[in-house]
């Protein structure tokens, strides 16, 4: 999978779904490693959610992972404390503001159940 594929998934995850009832802010940056290798930045702020291919000099945190270990947690198949604890996801910075990732990834999952029960 290449840096661009790799970011594009995540745009598409991250911007389709519903982060009704988040209420954090943040902003992260994620490098890939091994394959696909690059940075992007994931940031909600003032109940905007951008997700785009450049770092992110101001951030709270950064994440460290493999594509396929970060868009397992982007998808919620793989819990984001559970890969940190075996050393799969790396985290520089505030931890908080990671595990805001996390929430948000919880409560979009959520979100999409509830879309899908009422169809």
């Amino acid at each position: 999978m290449t840096y661009q594929e790799i970011v594009k998934q995540a745009q598409d995850g991250f911007l389709s779904a519903d982060t009704t009832g988040f209420d954090g802010d943040f902003a992260i940056q994620v490098d890939i490693i091994g394959e696909g290798e690059g940075s992007f930045y994931i940031a909600y702020k003032n109940n905007t959610l951008s997700v785009e291919p450049y770092e992110y000099i101001d951030r709270d945190a950064k994440l460290i992972a493999s594509a396929d270990t970060f868009l397992k947690i982007a998808d919620g198949s793989l819990n984001a404390i559970a890969a940190f604890t075996v050393g799969k996801l790396k985290v520089e910075g505030s931890i908080d503001k990671a595990l805001e990732v996390q929430k948000m990834i919880e409560i979009m999952l959520k979100n999409k159940k509830k879309s899908n029960k009422k169809k």
